[in-house]
């Protein structure tokens, strides 16, 4: 399993039984919360009335007071309130006064009136001066029927004469402890999606980087070109950056070691050549024959510096991974160059030079490497064109992508060749001197092309030869 749904699924676990675990623990709280603040308020108004029947108990007037038809008129209200959304339509307080000895004087609802109150928590603890609260069912087998009963002590001169006791049904806060559940449930169902999405996210991109951190690591491992993701701070900056630390020491050290190779094989040969020539020119000879033998050794000692470049170059590209710079290069202004400083060359051969590049054609890239690369494409060309043969250039835009050509009239490739052209060291007979180059050239040409994220392809054609550089 992915590194990425591991952590996600850590984390949707984690997200999902906190949640749980928060909204469980807050919705047990609601209800309570609710009662709580409705049995405050029921003080309240029991305190204000046992106040404002003072008198009337005392004097034995409460009856014949104006109370009985206040409370029926209180009864018989539709409030049409609208509070938080929810409609109130109708009173739900019941509110009765016992004596001193807990017997019914008067009842809102009319049903209690000389019955005795004095074993019920709110009537008996409030005689006693305590607080009398109660909650009873007013159907034993139903537990949604259960009313909040609040009673407040009726008191002259200290002496308790009284009980007023207001009483409201839970039903009628059930709506609200409802629609509180009902939002606490959708607010925190949305906040643990939101929490899963935003782990999802993370999870997305944590595997999304380290997925480029592997890509790139199997990349170098098998010798492709990649770039090197980058990251700001942290721990995946370190990361990549001691990856990239370890491909250049491991890297740098086999680079170093095939190229001491390489070049230790490829100078045996003109060395040996030069050596020989040396030891020759230590007996006596015809002078012909010693001019022979030194121009062998500046031949081979040109041989041997130019490897050495070549090597060096290809070496220089082959390290990289990527482009240094990327600037627009007229490609007409660049050929024009390149041919100017070989133009001695060209008239002695009586080459005919056709240039079909669009003075305002550019391509996208590093200069000097597109330059060296088109002029060992030239060299290349002129070592294989016969006098009066032609080369021509073109270039022209496909897609998003930049179609460079050189044809030189020039004997068929070998089809054996064909493939292994751009092979390192691998280079086929010049006309004109039957000597083969370093065979480093088309292979320094690849690696440039391929380091702009090109491709290179050689083909034979009517008369000639084509070589062709796509480059995006």
């Amino acid at each position: 399993m992915p590194l990425s749904i591991r952590i996600f699924l850590v984390y949707a676990v984690f997200i999902a039984l906190t949640g749980y675990f928060v909204l469980s623990t807050v919705m047990k709280e609601v209800r309570p919360g609710v009662r709580q603040s409705t049995e405050e308020t029921l003080v309240d108004t029991a305190n204000l009335l046992a106040e404002i029947i003072h008198d009337d108990v005392k004097g034995g007037t409460l009856s014949q007071s104006r109370l009985p038809d206040a409370l029926k008129a209180y009864g018989l209200r539709q409030p049409a309130a609208k509070i938080w959304g929810l409609q109130k339509n109708q009173v739900n307080n019941r509110i009765y006064v016992t004596d001193a000895k807990g017997i019914v004087l008067l009842d809102s609802s009319g049903l209690a009136v000389g019955q005795d109150y004095s074993r019920w928590n709110d009537v008996y603890l409030t005689l006693r001066g305590e607080y009398g609260a109660r909650s009873t069912r007013s159907d034993p087998d139903n537990p949604e029927s259960s009313v909040m009963h609040v009673g407040a002590p009726i008191r002259d001169d200290g002496k308790i004469i009284g009980v007023v006791t207001v009483a409201k049904p839970n039903s009628s806060l059930q709506p609200y402890v409802d629609r509180a559940e009902h939002r606490l449930l959708l607010y925190g169902a949305g906040l643990v999606i939101l929490g899963l999405l935003f782990g999802a996210l993370l999870s997305w991109w944590l595997g999304k980087a380290l997925r480029r951190l592997t890509g790139y690591a199997q990349a170098v491992s098998e010798g492709r070109r990649a770039e090197l993701p980058h990251y700001r701070g942290g721990e995946l900056e370190q990361l990549s950056a001691a990856v990239e630390h370890m491909r250049t020491q491991l890297e740098g050290k086999a680079y170093v070691e095939r190229y001491v190779h390489t070049l230790t094989h490829e100078l045996k040969s003109p060395l040996a050549a030069i050596r020989g020539a040396a030891e020759l020119l230590q007996d006596d000879m015809p002078a012909e024959q010693r001019q022979r033998f030194v121009s062998n050794i500046s031949s081979e000692s040109a041989r041997v510096q130019q490897l050495i470049e070549r090597l060096l170059n290809l070496a220089m590209v082959e390290q990289r991974q990527g482009l240094e710079e990327q600037v627009a290069v007229l490609l007409a202004a660049l050929v024009d160059d390149l041919l100017s400083t070989r133009s001695a060359r060209i008239e002695r051969l009586n080459l005919q030079v056709e240039l079909l590049i669009d003075n305002d054609l550019t391509i996208t890239g590093e200069r000097f490497l597109l330059r060296q690369a088109i002029a060992n494409l030239l060299e290349n060309a002129l070592d294989f064109t016969p006098p009066g043969g032609t080369l021509r250039f073109g270039a022209e835009r496909s897609g998003g992508q930049v179609r460079f050509t050189l044809f030189n009239t020039a004997e068929a490739i070998p089809d054996y060749a064909l493939p292994r052209l751009s092979e390192r060291f691998y280079s086929l007979p010049r006309p004109a001197t039957g000597r083969k180059s370093t065979g480093l050239g088309l292979n320094f040409v690849e690696e440039v092309v391929q380091l702009h994220g090109g491709q290179l392809s050689i083909s034979n054609v009517e008369q000639g030869v084509l070589v062709t550089l796509l480059i995006p």
